[in-house]
């Protein structure tokens, strides 16, 4: 059982997350999903009826269900995603004045997140759509 103060912090972590994920939407650097899926858990631990309107909501729903019951993502938010990796850790590097070791490190964990998203598995139905689509172009 979670105490109401430690309820009230994922509550309102869960609206900071829901916010950047809208903010998201508008900004072409400020990734979505990630933000949503935050939400999403955030919810799922404090409070049953934000988490039920997150999963039912029209715009939003489809992705953290499928994250949620399934643990894929489709192939066109991955893909966003990694561009959004790689165009803000390059901001980064570019911008700021780093030495050798935090550039490399910086490089290494953007490849590792990259890594991780490219393999996360993609649905079956996006994938039937894909491979139909292959089926009709031969």
């Amino acid at each position: 059982m979670m105490g109401p103060v430690k309820r009230g912090i994922y509550i309102a972590a869960g609206w900071l997350s829901l916010a950047l994920a809208i903010l998201g939407i508008i900004l072409p650097l400020l990734p979505t999903t990630p933000f949503l899926l935050l939400s999403a858990w955030l919810f799922s631990r404090s409070s049953e009826r934000l988490h039920g309107w997150l999963i039912n909501h029209p715009r939003f729903g489809h992705v953290v269900k499928r994250w949620e019951e399934e643990g894929t993502m489709e192939r066109r938010f991955k893909k966003k995603a990694i561009f959004l990796v790689i165009v803000g850790f390059s901001v980064t590097l570019i911008v700021l004045p780093l030495g050798f070791i935090t550039q490399l490190l910086l490089i290494l964990l953007a490849m590792a997140i990259s890594a991780y998203i490219y393999r996360i598995p993609e649905p079956i139905s996006s994938l039937s759509a894909v491979e139909s689509k292959t089926d009709n172009a031969r």
